[in-house]
């Protein structure tokens, strides 16, 4: 009963973040499996960055997105997917330089809760493959993107001390995370690395085909 009862304050808690109007639109399929959500986008340094999620299970595709010459907004042109924990490398970066032909870099990545609540993740990150995200700017301001590739799976399970030592405390936590996720858009704390989590030793290779977003201008999201 206790349990219950901190679930129905959870939700009414979270009620004032009820979704926000969006009309952004993404759409992609993953090992063959259709993927589709209404994007945030959030600008965090350099970087433009496209959140997607979807519940039940938690899912969450992810691109960022930054221009060499840090332009303030999303710019038409074609994004050099990089190795997603060495995006900022010298080498990528050279790549991308004035005259290259790219107008900036792009990480890719997908994170799948596999056993709730939210105890194992399969996890999907770019790399160097030479792939691209293109964007195009419509008549009407709106921005277009295509993108696909081989992101490199990795597995991950909570760890026991996590879920023993975190008990109800970090029970909770989840499910607040998956309702503020479900609620607003954007995703909450779904990320296993570094939040209690084991990778473990099996690796595949996710396959990203068909991937467009869509973001209509002018938005707030």
């Amino acid at each position: 009963m206790k349990l219950f009862s901190i679930l129905i304050g959870l939700l009414f808690s979270t009620a004032a973040l009820a979704q926000l109007p969006n009309a952004n639109t993404l759409k992609a399929k993953i090992n063959g499996e259709a993927f589709q959500s209404q994007p945030r986008r959030i600008r965090i340094g350099a970087y433009w960055w496209i959140t997607a999620n979807t519940s039940k299970p938690d899912q969450s595709l992810r691109i960022w997105l930054g221009s060499y010459d840090h332009t303030e907004g999303i710019e038409p042109g074609t994004y050099l997917v990089v190795d997603a924990d060495k995006a900022d490398s010298k080498a990528n970066k050279a790549k991308v330089q004035a005259g290259s032909g790219y107008k900036g870099l792009a990480v890719i990545k997908y994170v799948k809760e596999t056993r709730e609540p939210r105890m194992e993740y399969h996890v999907g990150k770019s790399q160097n493959n030479d792939e691209t995200v293109v964007v195009k700017k419509n008549a009407d301001g709106s921005l277009e993107a295509t993108f696909s590739g081989v992101l490199a799976g990795s597995y991950w399970k909570e760890k026991s001390s996590a879920t023993v030592f975190g008990g109800m405390g970090r029970l909770m936590n989840k499910m607040e995370d998956k309702v503020i996720t479900k609620t607003t858009g954007f995703d909450s704390s779904i990320d296993p690395e570094g939040n209690g989590y084991k990778q473990q030793s099996k690796k595949d290779s996710l396959v990203l085909t068909e991937g467009t977003f869509h973001l209509p201008l002018p938005s707030k999201q």
